[in-house]
């Protein structure tokens, strides 16, 4: 049983829009004006904004198989990707490109194919949830899902929505699973769908924030800064970081606002035009004092300052350093729960 456009966007989170292509369904996590946007300033943005990162099916069904054919083209400056495919929470396998590889210890800039990949998944019998992650550094065409013939299908909605914001470490570089990123957790932990608004490289953009959602965000996390620090000067960053709390607040007055400082890069004590890299968190602490529903979260310490932890050995966290990354945040956000049944797959 091929599932129809209509079905697919039933069962789809963290796009706030789906649309029929040549061969297949495509979903996106920006709008057609933020699009835009990102045309106008940046033809890589713009690219960026086309990876499905954040971007899950979910559903119920008693179907014992599933097939899966994919297009993926870039949508980033990294090459690999993989689709995560969950049945109760644990993966039951992966449609990816480097499984046939060996993956070095920094494999950030590892070559690997794009085009059309498929793959056949054992669900298991009787009734189940199933969720496939899709990639945070391809865009992605879904060429078909198919379930067992006569099988039924159900979509699964989350009761709440995470907005998240930030730079290459919200869209997600560099997990080698989608289902381990730091927003992907984080959401999953909420009882959230994730929309997923993170672009590799990107600063403070308060045109980004000026733009309204469809829908009302329970919760929204902020995750800039490292960019800014490398490439802008003090007062440009002061001033489009406040326009662009202020355009959240303006926007979505009843969500719970968390501003998260960067965490640590190798390079934190070089010298830039912007002073020294602790002069961002401060920043942004003394910029959102003035709003009541935000709250500032420090995260130079989130992730453990060596190399094991991530994927380039200085500033894209791996999935432990995602891990370690979740944790710390989930224990800002959720005082005394226990995150540990969010554990890395």
């Amino acid at each position: 049983m091929k599932l129809t456009y209509e079905q697919i966007s039933a069962i789809c989170q963290g796009a706030v829009r789906s649309a029929k292509t040549e061969n297949g369904v495509g979903l996106y996590r920006f709008t057609e004006e933020q699009e835009e946007i990102y045309k106008r300033v940046s033809e890589d943005f713009y690219k960026k904004s086309r990876a499905t990162a954040g971007v899950k099916l979910c559903f119920e069904t008693d179907s014992s198989a599933l097939f899966l054919c994919v297009n993926v083209k870039r949508a980033s400056s990294r090459q690999y990707f993989s689709i995560d495919v969950m049945v109760n929470g644990e993966p039951v396998g992966y449609l990816d490109n480097f499984s046939d590889i060996e993956i070095p210890q920094a494999y950030a800039t590892i070559r690997c194919l794009q085009g059309k990949f498929s793959k056949q998944f054992a669900l298991g019998e009787g009734t189940k949830q199933v969720c496939l992650y899709l990639p945070w550094s391809m865009e992605v065409e879904i060429q078909e899902l198919s379930l067992d013939d006569g099988a039924w299908i159900k979509p699964i909605k989350a009761a709440k929505k995470l907005l998240a914001f930030g730079d290459s470490i919200t869209q997600g570089y560099d997990a080698l699973r989608p289902s381990n990123r730091y927003a992907a957790k984080l959401a999953e932990a909420l009882g959230a769908e994730e929309v997923n608004k993170g672009i590799g490289g990107e600063r403070f953009f308060p045109e980004l924030a000026e733009t309204q959602e469809s829908f009302e965000p329970d919760y929204i996390t902020v995750a800039y800064g490292s960019n800014d620090w490398s490439k802008s000067e003090e007062d440009e960053f002061k001033e489009k970081c406040q326009a662009f709390y202020a355009a959240l607040n303006r926007n979505y007055p009843n969500a719970r606002i968390f501003a998260i400082t960067p965490i640590w890069r190798k390079d934190y004590t070089a010298e830039k035009m912007f002073g020294p890299f602790h002069k961002v968190s401060e920043d942004i602490e003394n910029i959102v004092k003035e709003f009541e529903n935000i709250t500032c979260i420090h995260g130079f310490e989130f992730v453990p300052q060596e190399e094991k932890y991530f994927a380039d050995l200085r500033l894209h966290p791996n999935d432990e350093g995602f891990e370690e990354y979740f944790r710390s945040l989930y224990r800002e956000i959720l005082p005394g729960e226990d995150p540990d049944e969010f554990s890395v797959q």
